[in-house]
C-alpha cells in the first residue's frame, strides 16, 4: 500500500444540508461530537497504510484547511507523501473552477504522475464509514481492472439517487447507469475507486466531468475492465439533514453499527485541549455522547453535544445535535433539533415546539420536512421565544430579527439585511425565494459578530 495514492474528492457544496454546509464545504460538517465528516476517509486511509493523500477542495475551503492543516492528527505530517490540500486555479495552462469529480482529478492529473505507483484510490470525502482499502486494492490488482468500484445493496427508494450497476459473475460490470428514474437493481456505486493511472490518463478528458455521470459509462462501452467491489460494512451518505440527523442518532445504540471505539480502528480527527466534560448536580444524562469540554447542569435525553457545549440548570436537551461551543440558558428547551457552532438559546425559550412534524418549511420543504428544526451558527435565541418543527434560523440571527415571540412551523427567521427580506418567514419576493433556497452558498449569513472571535466553521 506505500505505492497507492488516495485522492479525497472534498470541494461539494452538499446544499441539502441546508445552512449547516453554508459557510462551510459539506467534508467540514461536525459529525459524532467531536469529529468532522472528512475525517473518516482520511482514517480509512492512515487505517489501511495509505500515508500519500491528496484533498482536492474548492467550496468554502477554509474550515477544512483549518482542520486539516499539515495533517498532524492523521500522522500525515511528513516530508515525502502526506497530506497536501489542493485548491483549483487559474493559470496559463488549462485551469478552471472544477466541473465535476472526474474534472477535479483531470486538473491535477500531473500531482498522480509524480507519485511512484500505478495505483490511485479515489474517495469521496463526505461519507461516513469504516473502510480497510487493502482488500479493495488487492482485487484491483488481482482482476487486472482499470477500474474497480466499491460496490453495496441499497433500498432501492435510494437508488434513484444514486449510480446502479449491474454485474457478472466474474465481477466485472456489465452495465451502469447515475441516477436511474427507474432502477434496475439494488447494487449501488459507493463513489469509491481504484483506478490504474493509465486509464485515468486514458479516459479523462474536459468533455467528460464526472465519473458516475461521464467517465464509468463510457469505460463500459469502451471495453475497459471495470469491477465491481461488494462492501457490506457500515456506510452512510449523509446528505440531507435527515440522514444527517439519523446517522447521529444511531450512534446512541447499545451497539452501533459504526463502532466509535474500536481502538483497531480510530477515527483520527483534530482535537483541541479542553477540560474534561463536567455533568453536575443538578444534571441528569440518558442515552447521550457527551463531549470534552461540556457543562451539563440540565437534562440532556437521545443527543449529541460537541466540545465546549453549555446546558443550564433546568434546561433540556432532547433527541438533538449541538455543535461546538453552544450555550443552553436555565429553563431552554431544545427537541428534536440541530444547533451548530457557537448558537445561544436563552432562558425559557423553546427550539422545536409542537406535534406537527410534517409541516415543511416553507422556505426550503425539501430540505426540513421531517420535524427537525435547525439552528445557523452564532444564531442569538432570544428569551421565551417559541421556534416550532421544521423552522430555519440562520446564521448571525439576533433578537431584533423576530417579529414575534413565536415562530410558527414552517417558518424561516433571516438575518436582516439587504432588501426584499422579510424579517419572518419568506423573502418578500417569490423570485427571491426561489434564489435562496438554491443555497449557492451566497446566503444571507452576513460577517460573523466577534463574539467569541473569528474560528474556522
Amino acid at each position: 500500500m506505500k505505492r497507492t495514492m488516495a485522492v479525497i474528492l472534498a470541494g461539494g457544496e452538499g446544499a441539502r444540508l441546508s445552512i449547516l454546509s453554508e459557510k462551510r464545504a459539506k467534508p467540514a460538517v461536525p459529525f459524532g461530537g467531536k469529529y468532522r465528516i472528512i475525517d473518516f476517509a482520511l482514517s480509512n486511509c492512515v487505517n489501511s497504510d495509505i500515508d500519500n493523500v491528496v484533498v482536492l477542495t474548492q467550496y468554502n475551503p477554509r474550515s477544512l484547511n483549518d482542520h486539516i492543516g499539515q495533517g498532524r492528527p492523521w500522522d500525515l505530517d511528513r516530508n515525502t507523501g502526506g497530506v497536501r490540500l489542493l485548491q483549483p486555479y487559474i493559470g496559463r495552462g488549462k485551469s478552471d473552477w472544477y466541473r465535476g469529480t472526474a474534472d477535479a482529478v483531470l486538473q491535477n492529473l500531473n500531482v498522480l504522475d509524480q507519485a511512484a505507483g500505478d495505483t490511485v484510490v479515489i474517495l469521496a470525502g463526505d461519507h461516513v464509514y469504516k473502510m480497510d482499502y487493502q482488500p479493495f486494492v488487492a482485487f484491483h490488482r488481482r482482476k487486472r481492472a482499470d477500474v474497480t468500484l466499491a460496490v453495496r445493496r441499497v433500498p432501492l427508494s435510494d437508488a434513484t439517487r444514486m449510480g446502479i450497476l449491474a454485474v457478472d459473475e466474474t465481477g466485472r460490470v456489465t452495465d451502469f447507469t447515475e441516477k436511474p428514474k427507474q432502477p434496475k437493481s439494488d447494487l449501488a456505486s459507493m463513489g469509491v475507486y481504484v483506478f490504474s493511472k493509465r486509464a485515468l490518463r486514458r479516459w479523462l478528458s474536459e468533455s467528460r466531468s464526472d465519473f458516475g455521470g461521464d467517465v464509468i459509462p463510457e469505460m463500459i462501452k469502451g471495453g475497459a475492465r471495470v469491477y465491481g467491489y461488494r462492501f457490506d460494512g457500515y456506510w452512510q451518505d449523509v446528505g440531507t439533514i435527515q440522514s444527517y440527523w439519523e446517522a447521529n442518532m444511531a450512534l446512541l445504540e447499545d451497539r452501533p453499527d459504526l463502532d466509535l471505539y474500536d481502538r483497531e480502528w480510530l477515527i483520527h480527527t483534530r482535537s483541541e485541549e479542553r477540560a474534561p466534560g463536567k455533568i453536575g448536580a443538578t444534571a441528569q444524562v440518558h442515552r447521550s455522547l457527551i463531549s470534552h469540554g461540556c457543562l451539563v447542569e440540565g437534562m440532556v435525553v437521545n443527543s449529541v453535544l460537541s466540545p465546549g457545549v453549555v446546558v443550564g440548570v433546568g434546561a433540556v436537551v432532547r433527541d438533538s445535535i449541538v455543535m461546538f461551543d453552544s450555550v443552553i440558558r436555565p429553563g431552554a428547551i431544545v427537541d428534536r433539533a440541530i444547533l451548530d457552532k457557537e448558537v445561544t438559546v436563552g432562558p425559557g425559550a423553546i427550539v422545536g415546539e409542537g406535534t406537527n412534524l410534517g409541516a415543511p418549511n416553507r422556505l426550503t420543504p425539501s430540505h426540513l420536512n421531517t420535524g427537525i428544526t435547525i439552528i445557523g451558527k452564532q444564531a442569538v435565541i432570544p428569551r421565551g421565544v417559541r421556534i416550532g418543527r421544521n423552522v430555519r434560523v440562520d446564521a448571525n440571527v439576533r433578537a431584533t430579527d423576530f417579529a414575534g415571540r413565536t415562530v410558527e412551523s414552517g417558518a424561516t427567521i433571516l438575518r436582516r439585511e439587504g432588501r426584499g427580506r422579510s424579517r419572518q418567514g419568506a423573502p418578500a419576493d417569490p423570485a427571491k425565494a426561489a434564489g435562496h433556497a438554491a443555497e449557492a452558498g451566497t446566503g444571507p449569513g452576513g460577517a460573523a459578530t466577534g463574539r467569541r472571535g473569528s474560528r474556522a466553521d
